[in-house]
């Protein structure tokens, strides 16, 4: 006997489930345009400065993810009104015109530098004398740090530092740059290597060293227990925009760009004004 057939009515729930997906899909576009416009209206004041005022610079694609950075540079910069702006600089930078050195963006006056003197226990930088006789003619603050390697003998490298930098008056405390772990000694050896290094400088300079590190890297190993020492910090993450009260400098970018110096550049702020960074020179 045949099999009678039913006729099945049309699915109603198919045009539903179609409705539910484009709301679904304006609702994440709707996300993202308004995402987009926040972040467009909070770094207003970079946009404008590059859209505007550098606005008959034509970018090429390898100066797209530059000046991208550079407006979340300029928005942190006048997040900072008041406070001193300054570099560092090592070889890496190439030989420095100083005499060109002296506004940051055509707008931000560059107050001092950090100079890279020596790295390890027998590295002296290339451009060191240059750099630290060229910063002191054209009086820009200076200051002189050691890049630090934990495998290596710490009391060498404090006297290739020591023998290196002749510190003047008016000069920033010397600065110990440490970033790395070690690789064959504990977390604890590390530590007595670096407090040999900032005793011995200390010593010899009759000044507290600085101690230049990632933020990282200050939260997880340094901050507890090297409590006395002021710190540099190095962060630069697109969300961070403020200096926190503890740290002393935040070198908040490495690409930086300033006259006179071809390759980019780190840039610094320190959190106080030009008197208080006067007030922590050596004597």
């Amino acid at each position: 006997m045949a099999r009678k057939t039913t006729r099945r009515t049309p699915y109603s729930r198919k045009p539903q489930k179609s409705i539910l997906c484009r709301v679904i899909r304006f609702i994440i576009y709707s996300f993202f345009v308004l995402l987009f416009l926040a972040a467009v209206y909070h770094y207003r004041d970079g946009l404008a400065y590059y859209l505007g005022f550098k606005s008959d610079k034509v970018l090429d694609e390898d100066a797209v993810d530059k000046h991208l950075s550079d407006v979340r540079n300029i928005q942190v910069l006048e997040n900072h009104k008041g406070k001193v702006i300054g570099i560092d600089v090592s070889e890496f930078q190439g030989k420095v015109q100083w005499d060109e050195v002296e506004v940051l963006e055509e707008k931000y006056p560059v107050k001092f530098v950090f100079i890279r003197a020596t790295a390890g226990n027998d590295k002296v930088d290339r451009q060191f004398k240059r750099n630290w006789e060229g910063a002191k003619e054209h009086k820009i603050m200076r200051g002189a740090y050691h890049y630090y390697r934990p495998n290596e003998n710490s009391i060498e490298q404090a006297n290739l530092f020591i023998k290196t930098v002749k510190l003047q008056k008016g000069d920033l405390p010397p600065v110990l740059d440490i970033e790395r772990l070690p690789k064959n000694q504990s977390l604890d050896s590390l530590k007595k290597g670096l407090k040999r290094w900032l005793n011995k400088v200390e010593t010899h300079y009759q000044v507290r060293p600085i101690i230049y590190t990632g933020e990282r890297y200050y939260d997880d190993f340094l901050k507890e227990e090297f409590g006395q020492y002021l710190f540099w910090i190095a962060n630069y993450n697109f969300y961070r925009e403020k200096i926190e009260d503890d740290w002393l400098f935040w070198q908040f970018t490495e690409k930086g760009s300033l006259p006179g110096i071809k390759h980019r550049v780190d840039v610094n702020i320190y959190n106080g004004d030009l008197q208080q960074l006067q007030f922590i020179t050596v004597d």
